[in-house]
């Protein structure tokens, strides 16, 4: 596992490629994962996010073209909406999982309205490559999916869940996990658009009426079947929970200073 220079020295440890890839180095790439978005969401001076999760598989143009369109509009109505918020920092940035699909109609809208926009683009077997909306200097590829997932949560304010497959109720399942259980320190909406496709797709009355979760849970999410009735619930819910009554509890990632860094040096 060592490189040997022609001098017959070996490298330093951080510039040592082969040790960099081994199995004993996985700590190091795990945290790379975190290091460099977070320089990056300092640098870019982004305070949170709305994650929109969706099927890759959607066109434009296909079978469920509308879904493309409507998230596209609405991630161009909620930039907008945002942009009033924008001083030293930059506040409900529209986030996505980076490939195409729905992921690219959101990345697209905010585009739209000229907003800054963040794709979280992850290695895939059949290579899911970015879309081209993404803001570049808000564009990161991730080989863990627990790292990407972590950066979905701990910025998010609010999840808009668009039609989609494996990846997309996994995605939904790990948020309702982490809000059910109370293990993330704030509120995030929830929104799931398409109410026909949700209810067929998921029963979650059957899960309350065998006891598995309470009849309470269902408060966690909304529905929503059109950019308009979505952009209000969004909207009304952030101004309610993380303006008008926000108490400091939001991630100070755009910020060189905060409680847990008193002297900026992370």
């Amino acid at each position: 596992m060592s490189e040997t220079r022609s001098d017959g020295r070996r490298p330093v440890a951080y510039k040592n490629d082969e040790f960099l890839k081994s199995p004993d180095a996985r700590i190091l790439r795990i945290l790379s994962e975190y290091l460099e978005p977070l320089g990056h969401f300092r640098h870019e001076h982004i305070r949170d996010t709305i994650v929109f999760f969706g099927s890759a598989r959607v066109e434009e143009d296909g079978p469920l073209g509308q879904y493309y369109r409507d998230a596209r509009t609405l991630a161009r109505l909620m930039t907008e909406w945002s942009n009033q918020f924008a001083n030293h920092t930059y506040r409900f940035v529209v986030c996505t999982g980076g490939g195409p699909g729905i992921m690219e109609a959101a990345n697209r809208g905010a585009r739209d309205a000229s907003g800054k926009t963040i794709g979280l683009n992850i290695g895939l077997p059949f290579e899911q490559l970015p879309n081209p909306y993404i803001s570049p200097e808000l564009s990161f590829e991730f080989h863990y999916f627990f790292m990407r997932k972590f950066w979905f949560a701990y910025l998010s304010k609010a999840l808009v869940v668009f039609p989609g497959g494996f990846g997309t109720m996994d995605e939904l399942m790990e948020i309702l996990t982490l809000a059910q259980t109370k293990k993330l320190a704030k509120k995030i909406l929830i929104v799931l658009y398409g109410s026909q496709f949700w209810k067929e797709i998921l029963n979650f009355d059957a899960l309350v009426k065998h006891g598995v979760i309470s009849a309470e849970d269902l408060e966690l999410f909304q529905y929503a079947d059109d950019p308009e009735t979505a952009f209000k619930i969004l909207s009304e819910g952030l101004i309610q929970y993380h303006i008008t009554t926000e108490t400091g509890e939001t991630p100070a990632i755009a910020q060189s200073r905060d409680a847990q860094d008193p002297e900026g040096k992370l």
